[in-house]
């Protein structure tokens, strides 16, 4: 096993040097900042950084004395060391990818005290000195010598880091009028309020006045700049704003504080509702913090337990809405609770009959296979393992659940077992419907709402595109 071993006090003489080399990496950056707090927009906000005198992200001061400290502490003198002084010196940024030289030299002893000083330089790949300066340690008096520890793996995990990305991908674009049906409670209210902030919705507040304006006093919310289509009741607010949308007047529905049921009882009525050709579906775009991927979980709110035909509009949707975040070839996991087709499990036949559906060009525009047990969609490992070669597997972007049951029970396990966000929109009507929950966060609703504008844009350049 590999050592580290110290350098005592009386075996150290004036002019003994220890160095290290390291490159700043983007990773260095933000662990030094969890572990000091200092979130200085300086180090870590990249739009920030551009416009500042560095024009760029740089690293703390103190990364690079860190790495001073870890030579004195590992190396000259080693194990034993006790820090007593430190002088520094910052005479340049360094930048990420720069790759620095730290070194420490012995400059004097004092024997009473036992005590070292050194000077200390770090440089650049140009050999530009970075900091300079003094450290003055006690030296240790005794041999030590220790296995070195290997130090456990740091993952870094930042949630909605993929709703940011949705929401940057709106930037430029238009906000859609959004009619949110029955915002009476603080959170669906403050949710609008929120998006319009965003600038991803113009909001119409439909629902009865009175409790739309109590919910916005005990959230302190100013509703002058929003326009509000009084109705009695929630029954009447989906019925309004179902006809705003046919009317051409909104662009989107939201729903507010009323049941998914109700809403979607107004958008699915023959006569008057927002039915397409397509099979109305549902899907879950979710930020799961230790997936590589964006991940969509379908359909886990529409069909309770949609047949062959509904699976098939129900995959078209989810790629068509990949398509529209920007993902040109989505991979479809198609899940069951095996991975090879079995007479007695119904979701293997379907399976298999989707993949073949593929392969004739009645689903289009994606990769799919299935049956695929969840371990197979999401890890390579656990599919080489069982013997599973396969372009989706381990590379899952949707994922198609045999029934609303497995696929609530899904999401609602990533959320609160795997620390994700979940944000929710309707698809294969003749708009996007947002669907939000009580216990959604502040940014899972604004994805929700970016998911939503990017897709009636879409729409709208794909319907230019069509009659051009």
């Amino acid at each position: 096993m590999e050592c580290i071993e110290n350098r005592t006090f009386d075996e150290l003489e004036p002019g003994d040097t220890a160095s290290l080399v390291r490159t700043l990496t983007h990773r260095d950056i933000e662990l030094f900042a969890i572990m000091s707090g200092d979130i200085n927009p300086t180090h870590v906000d990249d739009t920030f950084a551009g416009s500042d005198s560095f024009h760029g992200i740089v690293a703390h001061g103190m990364w690079g004395g860190s790495l001073i400290s870890t030579v004195l502490g590992t190396q000259l003198p080693g194990p034993g060391t006790i820090y007593a002084d430190q002088s520094l010196h910052f005479c340049r940024p360094v930048a990420l990818g720069d790759t620095i030289t730290v070194s420490v030299r012995v400059s004097s002893k004092v024997e009473r005290t036992h005590r070292v000083i050194f000077d200390c330089r770090a440089v650049n790949q140009d050999g530009e000195e970075v900091i300079t300066g003094t450290a003055e340690v006690i030296a240790p008096t005794g041999k030590i010598s220790r296995p070195r520890i290997n130090l456990p793996e740091v993952e870094l995990r930042q949630k909605g880091r993929r709703y940011e990305h949705l929401i940057g991908m709106t930037k430029g674009l238009e906000p859609i009028r959004t009619a949110v049906v029955h915002p009476v409670d603080t959170p669906s209210l403050l949710g609008a309020v929120e998006a319009a902030r965003a600038h991803l919705i113009v909001p119409v507040l439909i629902g009865p006045e009175s409790k739309i304006r109590a919910a916005a006093a005990q959230a302190q919310l100013d509703l002058t700049p929003y326009e509000i289509v009084p109705t009695e009741h929630s029954e009447a607010a989906a019925a309004e704003a179902v006809a705003m949308v046919r009317s051409g007047t909104v662009d989107a529905l939201m729903k507010g504080a009323l049941h998914t049921d109700e809403l979607m009882h107004a958008v699915v009525d023959g006569n008057l509702g927002l039915r397409t050709a397509r099979r109305i579906s549902h899907v879950f775009a979710i930020d799961a913090p230790g997936y590589p991927r964006p991940l969509f979980v379908t359909d886990a709110a529409i069909n309770v337990y949609p047949t062959l035909a509904d699976k098939r509009d129900i995959i078209q949707n989810a790629i068509d809405l990949a398509h529209a975040l920007g993902i040109a070839e989505p991979r479809v996991a198609i899940l069951s609770a095996v991975e090879t087709v079995t007479e007695t499990i119904r979701s293997t036949l379907d399976a298999a009959a989707l993949c073949k559906m593929a392969d004739r060009g009645q689903i289009t525009g994606g990769i799919l296979d299935g049956p695929l047990a969840f371990d197979n969609a999401v890890s390579l490992e656990a599919a080489r393992t069982k013997g599973i070669h396969s372009p989706v597997a381990g590379r899952a972007d949707i994922f198609v659940v045999p029934d609303l049951e497995a696929g609530n029970m899904l999401a609602k396990q990533l959320e609160y077992l795997a620390d994700a966000q979940v944000a929710g929109i309707v698809l294969g009507a003749r708009v996007p419907i947002i669907l939000t929950s009580r216990a959604d966060k502040t940014l899972a609703r604004l994805g929700s709402c970016a998911i939503a504008l990017l897709l009636a844009r879409h729409a709208a350049g794909a319907a230019t595109g069509a009659n051009s």
